[in-house]
């Protein structure tokens, strides 16, 4: 499919993305790697603590959703105090901490457990998380436009946006394959504490992947997010960030 994609944008008089854009924009087109990652660990993370604090801790639908009110409240107030300082500390460091917060808070969850409480066990990671993906999606989002021509502005956009959506597609049907396959069978007369461990297994599995994938994406952050386009940006080019 990426290759026909390829083939018709080259051929076609008016591409909807001209291939000429990657080439002429390093900073956005690193960026959009990132946001790739990014979307897998972001989509993983809650996929599978979506399925972690039901199967495993028991928790009902509503305690769920309201046990995420520490990442989403995090996350808010880590957005405004990332867009103040981005033009301070740069974009390129402001990333760097993102992403290692968001490392160290996936590593954090690995060690979760049958009987994890959710003020010592899970809702200091939540807020490492939230903090993590207030310093990833601001900068991301500006270094995304950074040195962008207006008229490619719309499209540099729709990219970050995409590039996103389909990391969080990718992200979610590798680290639920991963958590599967530790999980791996299981007699349902099992006794619920054995079922229980093993499903723990299988998720704390996916966080490791995902905080590979973290890693990966502050490789890209050190390799790809260089150039004279980083120096202004943060200012003009700041737009509102999409956590999710």
């Amino acid at each position: 499919l990426h290759v026909a994609f390829v083939v018709v944008e080259r051929r076609s008089a008016h591409p909807l993305v001209p291939l000429s854009f990657f080439g002429r924009n390093r900073v956005p087109t690193g960026s959009n790697v990132i946001g790739f990652w990014l979307g897998t660990i972001v989509t993983g993370i809650f996929v599978l603590l979506s399925l972690y604090m039901p199967q495993v801790l028991g928790y009902e639908p509503i305690k769920t959703g309201v046990a995420y009110l520490a990442v989403a409240l995090t996350s808010i107030l880590a957005a405004g105090a990332a867009q103040s300082l981005v033009t301070k500390i740069g974009i390129r460091t402001a990333l760097m901490i993102g992403m290692s917060l968001l490392a160290v808070a996936l590593v954090y969850l690995t060690q979760i457990s049958p009987t994890s409480g959710y003020w010592g066990s899970l809702f200091p990671g939540f807020v490492v998380i939230g903090i993590g993906l207030g310093f990833s999606f601001v900068p991301v989002s500006i270094a995304a436009l950074a040195g962008v021509s207006p008229t490619d502005a719309g499209l540099a956009s729709g990219l970050i946006n995409t590039s996103q959506q389909i990391g969080g597609a990718l992200g979610v049907a590798v680290l639920v394959t991963v958590a599967n396959a530790v999980t791996g069978s299981y007699n349902p007369q099992a006794p619920p504490s054995d079922i229980a461990q093993r499903l723990t297994d299988g998720y704390a599995a996916g966080f490791w992947v995902s905080a590979g994938f973290a890693v990966i994406a502050l490789i890209v952050v050190l390799t790809m997010l260089r150039g004279p386009e980083l120096a202004g940006a943060g200012r003009e080019d700041a737009a509102p960030a999409h956590l999710g």
